[in-house]
């Protein structure tokens, strides 16, 4: 049987959606984890889009209308998916700076039978996922 726990938590205003995700990933000691689901709302964005240097940014008020990627206190990957208020929709990587306009409710789920870790490992330039069965 897979050892599967389930975190549910909810950001307030003005808290940095990436580093509050990875605060509980540290203090829940996640090796392998996922985002099961995020609904609320940003006032600030900061999304690297798609080979892209540095991240894109903007103000206003903004639907989270997806949060998904992996989870690790050894380094997680995120991409988001936002709408502003006529529906224009962007995703990329979700990056440091993403502040929650009203609030920010997501659930993760972590299994202990896995250990997600990132490296070169020489299929891209990019620290990609590497995944250690436990079982």
């Amino acid at each position: 049987m897979s050892k599967v726990q389930l975190y549910a938590f909810r950001l307030q205003p003005g808290q940095d959606l990436k580093k509050e995700i990875q605060r509980v990933v540290v203090e829940k000691q996640v090796k392998a984890g996922w985002i099961n689901t995020c609904v609320g709302s940003l006032q600030t964005f900061h999304i690297r889009f798609a080979n892209q240097p540095v991240p894109t940014t903007g103000s206003g008020h903004f639907e989270i209308l997806g949060l998904s990627g992996t989870l690790s206190v050894h380094g997680s990957h995120i991409h988001i998916i936002i709408s502003d208020s006529s529906g224009k929709t962007i995703g990329g990587h979700l990056t440091e700076g993403c502040l929650v306009y009203t609030t920010a409710e997501i659930v993760i789920t972590a299994c202990g039978d896995f250990e997600f870790t990132r490296a070169n490992d020489g299929t891209t330039q990019w620290q990609e996922l590497q995944v250690k069965n436990l079982k």
